[in-house]
């Protein structure tokens, strides 16, 4: 997410043909140039302590001050001063681009809902970004009463174009209180079953419109379609049938698409297989978080 000039909509242009000064509502700001009244500063929780340096800050306070009672204007007529250096007096920690990505997901986490997963498929690296711990901004969002991403993108920004759903379905695939995991990203490699951590990176799949269960470029993959086969990771190949899978009786069952087999945890937790499809056996119940 990052910020850039638009023109104004047929509604603003309207308001100002009698007043070419007006301020113009604007969804995000650039983030170097802004006034804002101290108190309400306060108020709305300043700046996220826990991002460093700068970067993707201006995206999370643009989007909290609308979602949190506020408005964010341009004011035409303003003159504001700002110096540039020829270097920075300070330094990125890992580099500018690790801190740019960890502000960001932290603004996307707390406040864009489930639409989060539309940044997740434009930036699948920012899937394995650890974003810390956001407990204090949950916190503030709820003190602050703030509304829903959906509000944002009705009221503030109607002209945003939201892509189709990303996949068939995303997240985590639960079973039970353990989730599938993709740690290994190696061709061939294991897919695990292990405590599910809420993290994202390993655990945090697609199904796609292709019938691929995707882990970053990794799928799901059945060498031999036969009961008892391991699944494991492969590099996603277009049209393999042995990477192509449904979500079948009541949405609860993962199976290959060409073949009766579905996901089978019957071997133990730690290995995950293929067996003959049965609704009634509880090892092959498996659960995205979201289903589109």
């Amino acid at each position: 997410m990052v910020f850039r000039w638009d023109h104004m909509n047929e509604e603003e242009r309207q308001k100002r043909i009698g007043d070419p000064t007006a301020a113009i509502r604007t969804p995000v700001m650039a983030g170097g140039l802004f006034a804002i009244s101290k108190a309400y500063f306060e108020k709305i929780g300043f700046y996220d302590p826990e991002m460093n340096v700068w970067g993707g800050e201006n995206i999370e306070i643009s989007l909290r001050v609308w979602l949190c009672g506020g408005t964010l204007e341009i004011v035409p007529c303003s003159r504001v001063g700002h110096v540039f250096r020829k270097q920075h007096p300070y330094s990125f920690p890992g580099g500018s681009g690790n801190v740019f990505a960890r502000n960001t997901v932290r603004a996307v986490e707390v406040w864009l809902d489930d639409y989060r997963e539309y940044y997740y498929q434009s930036v699948p690296s920012s899937r394995f970004v650890q974003a810390g711990n956001l407990t204090a901004r949950f916190q503030l969002k709820k003190r602050l009463e703030c509304k829903p991403f959906q509000w944002f993108l009705e009221n503030v920004y109607p002209r945003l174009k939201v892509p189709n759903p990303p996949g068939l379905a995303s997240g985590e695939i639960r079973h039970g209180l353990y989730c599938l995991d993709a740690k290994s990203q190696s061709n061939g490699g294991a897919v695990e079953l292990i405590t599910c951590h809420g993290n994202k990176g390993a655990q945090d799949w697609v199904l796609s419109k292709e019938n691929r269960i995707r882990n970053n470029d990794f799928c799901l993959t059945v060498p031999k379609p036969v009961p008892g086969e391991p699944v494991v990771l492969n590099h996603c190949k277009p049209e393999a049938t042995e990477q192509q899978f449904e979500l079948s009786h009541h949405k609860k069952l993962i199976k290959m698409q060409q073949y009766d087999l579905c996901l089978d945890s019957s071997e133990g937790n730690q290995q995950l297989v293929v067996n003959r499809c049965d609704f009634n056996v509880l090892s092959q119940h498996f659960k995205f978080s979201r289903i589109y």
